[in-house]
C-alpha cells in the first residue's frame, strides 16, 4: 500500500494525495531518476524502472559507481514526471510548465530472491516490449546472464517509506505551441 504524503510540498494546491493518479503515473513514465548519496555530494542516475508491487525495481551491473553507492547507503530517491507542455503568460515571470510528478523516498536494497528478480524483470519486459517475447522469462536466464562488461546482472527494490506527489494542470487556452507569439496573445486580449 503506498503512503502518498504531502509533507515538505510547499504549494499544497499543487499536491496529489489520489494513489491512483499516483499508481499510473509510476506505471506508465518511461524514464525515471535515482537519487542516491556520493559522500556528500548527490548522484543522481536515469533509468530504466518498473513500478511493480508497490515497489521501484531497476536492474544492472552488480559492479561499479551506483552499485557500490547502494551497498554503502541503501537510502534513495526515485523521481518520475510527465511534462505536459509549457504554459505561455504575456508576463515572463507567470510563463510555467504543466506537469505531473512523484517522488519516492526509501531504502534500496539488491533481490537476493530469484523468484522476485525473475518476476520483476519480466515486469519491466512487458512494460517495454510488451508481447515482443512469447514465454515468460525464466530464471535460469536471470541467474545466468552476463554483460558485454562482465557483470551478473543485479535486481534492486525501492520500496517507497513515503511518496509525494505534484501536479501542474494544463491551462488549454495558455498552452505554448510553435508560432505562439505574446504579441499575438495581447492583441488577442485586446479585442
Amino acid at each position: 500500500m503506498m503512503n502518498i504524503t504531502t509533507d515538505g510540498i510547499r504549494k499544497q494546491t499543487l499536491a496529489i494525495t489520489d494513489a491512483t493518479v499516483v499508481d499510473q503515473l509510476l506505471r506508465t513514465c518511461r524514464v525515471g531518476f535515482l537519487g542516491l548519496v556520493d559522500r556528500d555530494e548527490p548522484y543522481v542516475v536515469p533509468l530504466n524502472y518498473v513500478w511493480y508491487l508497490d515497489s521501484i525495481y531497476i536492474h544492472g551491473a552488480q559492479y561499479g559507481r551506483k552499485a557500490a553507492l547502494l551497498a554503502n547507503s541503501p537510502k534513495a530517491t526515485f523521481t518520475v514526471a510527465n511534462d505536459a507542455g509549457t504554459i505561455a503568460n504575456p508576463v515572463p515571470a507567470k510563463t510555467d510548465t504543466a506537469y505531473l510528478s512523484a517522488m519516492v523516498f526509501g531504502r534500496i536494497c539488491i533481490v537476493e530472491d530469484l523468484e522476485e528478480a525473475t518476476s520483476a524483470l519480466e515486469a519491466m519486459l512487458c512494460k517495454y516490449v510488451p508481447g515482443y517475447f512469447n514465454s515468460p522469462l525464466h530464471s535460469g536466464h536471470v541467474q545466468s546472464y552476463v554483460s558485454g562488461a562482465g557483470s551478473h546482472v543485479a535486481v534492486y527494490r525501492l520500496h517507497g517509506d513515503q511518496i509525494t506527489a505534484k501536479r501542474n494542470p494544463e491551462q488549454m487556452s495558455m498552452m505554448f505551441y510553435p508560432g505562439r507569439t505574446r504579441k499575438a496573445d495581447l492583441q488577442h486580449d485586446h479585442k
